[in-house]
C-alpha cells in the first residue's frame, strides 16, 4: 500500500516521560491529602489529558482542586522533565532509518512537547510537523487529531501509520482508519484492539516495512 505518513505520539513513544509525569501527579495530589498508587495512576491516565486527572482527583477528594493546581502542577512537571527526560530507548536509531514522512500528534500541550522534544534533541526532527490536541480541539480517543495531522500534511488516512502507547491513542488511530502500532515497552497490558503490539523500538522499521508492502 505504501506509507504517506508515520504519526508518533510523544509521551511514552518518543520521550520517556510517562513515569515522570505520574510521579508529579502523585506528589501534587499528596500535598492535598489524596493518595494514589503509582500503578493505578499509570493505568488510569496513560495517554490521557490533564482535565481527566483533575476530574477524577476532585471526585476522589469530594471537593474542587485549588484554582492554581494546574499551573503549579505544570511548573513542577516541566522542572522535573528538564532534569530527567530521556528519549525512549532505540527511538533515535529507528528514526534514523525511516524513509517515510513523520510527525508528532499528542494530547499534551505544545509547550510541553517543545520542552521534552527539545531537551532530548528530537525537536528539530519534527519542526513544523507537531500537532497538539489543545490546538485542534479534539483529544484522543477521538480521531480528530490524527485526521487533522494527516490532512495538514497531505496524507491519506488509510496510508498513515500511528505509533501509540495508550489504549486511547490506539482507539483514535483505528477510528481514523489508520494502521496502529502499539508500543508496550513496560508490559502495561495495552488492550491494543485493532493494533499490532511491539515491545522494542528496534522492531519499528521492520513493522513499517511490512505495512508498506501490504
Amino acid at each position: 500500500m505504501g506509507i504517506d505518513l508515520v504519526i508518533f505520539d510523544c509521551d511514552g513513544v518518543l520521550v520517556d516521560s510517562e513515569g515522570i509525569t505520574t510521579r508529579v501527579y502523585i506528589a501534587c495530589l499528596a500535598d492535598l491529602g489524596l493518595t494514589w498508587r503509582y500503578e493505578d495512576a499509570v493505568h488510569r491516565f496513560r495517554g490521557g489529558k490533564l482535565a481527566d486527572v483533575v476530574a477524577e482527583a476532585e471526585a476522589d477528594l469530594g471537593r474542587p482542586l485549588p484554582p492554581d493546581f494546574t499551573e503549579g502542577f505544570r511548573e513542577r512537571l516541566f522542572a522535573a522533565l528538564q532534569q530527567e527526560i530521556e528519549p525512549i530507548p532505540g527511538i533515535v536509531q529507528a528514526l534514523d532509518t525511516l524513509p517515510y514522512p513523520t510527525c508528532v500528534a499528542s494530547n499534551g500541550p505544545r509547550a510541553k512537547m517543545d520542552a521534552t522534544l527539545g531537551t532530548t534533541g528530537l525537536l528539530e526532527r519534527f519542526e513544523g510537523r507537531i500537532f497538539s490536541a489543545y490546538d485542534v480541539g479534539s483529544f484522543k480517543p477521538e480521531p480528530g487529531l490524527f485526521l487533522h495531522a494527516a490532512a495538514s500534511l497531505g496524507a491519506r488516512a488509510e496510508r498513515c501509520v500511528v505509533v501509540e502507547d495508550s489504549d486511547g491513542g490506539v482507539r483514535a488511530a483505528v477510528a481514523a482508519g489508520m494502521h496502529a502500532l502499539a508500543f508496550d515497552a513496560h508490559g502495561a497490558g495495552l488492550a491494543a484492539e485493532g493494533a499490532t503490539r511491539f515491545t522494542d523500538m528496534a522492531a519499528l522499521p521492520g513493522l513499517l516495512e511490512h505495512i508498506a508492502g501490504l
